[in-house]
């Protein structure tokens, strides 16, 4: 998420309570989660498994329940549960409706045909001659280009599924990011995106998606890629362009899919992946998943 204008650490720290490492005036543009971030951005992380990887990411604030060592051109927010001020900082930015309450600030391009019963939440800007069905819904912040098809069912700009355990109960990272669906993509029935933690989550120029397809927060899906029903996509993923996934295809948290590759039906993806076609419950290249299979039949 990036602010609406430029906060310093000062700021920041007296909105969480925190205690700060660093120059009162240094700047924050914005927070993002690990996968994300950018020079500017506030990241968070609470476990020392985590600490190096947060102190030398391309973050130049990092959110920590521990004072450490602060990395050259970096400042530090200290606080005793960074999960929770991150979820402070982020809402105190953003504001939060869940189609509690209407705001709106939409804005329709010509041509475009929205049916009466699709629910449509607040800052949403639709592009140019698109088709939105019925019971389709679009939540707060999300912007979709011209020429979209969203058939029936499809919720577009869902909570991201990311919680953490705490006291035996599970506590949602409030999503505060939005969905951005390119020019030119169909997107089937009873699909569900969700929007981006922090960014967004991204349908790419020219994709085609099928039924009952979920994709997770802050995935990036290229242009062209084709997706059959049923797959599931978790979140932080990038699907590069022209990817084909054929049915039931399920890919793990934070991967990469080069461009070109062709997932067959019920592919697992626990890795990234080169260009190529991959088959099998833990996806292999399809050739040498076939000759494993005459070697076993051989072997009766």
């Amino acid at each position: 998420m990036t602010f609406n204008q430029p906060q310093n650490l000062k700021t920041i720290a007296d909105i969480i309570g925190a205690k700060y490492i660093g120059d009162d005036n240094f700047q924050v543009l914005g927070t993002n989660e690990i996968h994300m971030v950018r020079p500017g951005d506030i990241v968070f992380v609470n476990h020392p498994k985590y600490y190096d990887k947060a102190l030398n990411s391309a973050a130049t604030i990092i959110l920590i329940d521990k004072e450490v060592e602060c990395p050259e051109g970096k400042a530090l927010l200290v606080s005793d549960d960074p999960f929770r001020d991150f979820n402070k900082i982020n809402t105190h930015f953003t504001r939060i409706s869940n189609f509690k309450e209407e705001l709106h600030d939409l804005e329709v391009g010509d041509g475009t045909s929205i049916h009466p019963s699709a629910v449509i939440g607040n800052d949403v800007r639709i592009g140019k001659n698109c088709h939105i069905f019925p019971n389709v819904v679009i939540g707060d912040r999300t912007v979709i280009g011209d020429n979209v098809v969203i058939q029936s069912n499809t919720v577009i700009g869902g909570d991201a599924f990311y919680y953490r355990k705490l006291n035996g109960n599970f506590d949602r990272l409030i999503s505060v990011g939005n969905v951005v669906i390119e020019n030119n993509v169909e997107i089937g029935n009873s699909c569900t995106i969700d929007r981006g933690v922090t960014d967004s989550t991204v349908i790419g120029e020219g994709s085609i998606l099928d039924n009952q397809i979920q994709i997770g927060h802050d995935t990036v899906i290229g242009k062209r890629c084709l997706i059959a029903s049923q797959t599931g996509i978790a979140g932080c993923c990038i699907i590069e362009d022209e990817v084909t996934m054929w049915g039931q295809v399920g890919i793990a948290s934070g991967l990469t899919i080069e461009s070109g590759t062709v997932l067959l039906a019920q592919v697992g993806v626990n890795r990234n992946l080169k260009k190529g076609t991959y088959f099998g419950p833990i996806a292999e290249e399809f050739r040498d998943y076939l000759r494993k299979e005459v070697k076993v039949k051989n072997l009766k």
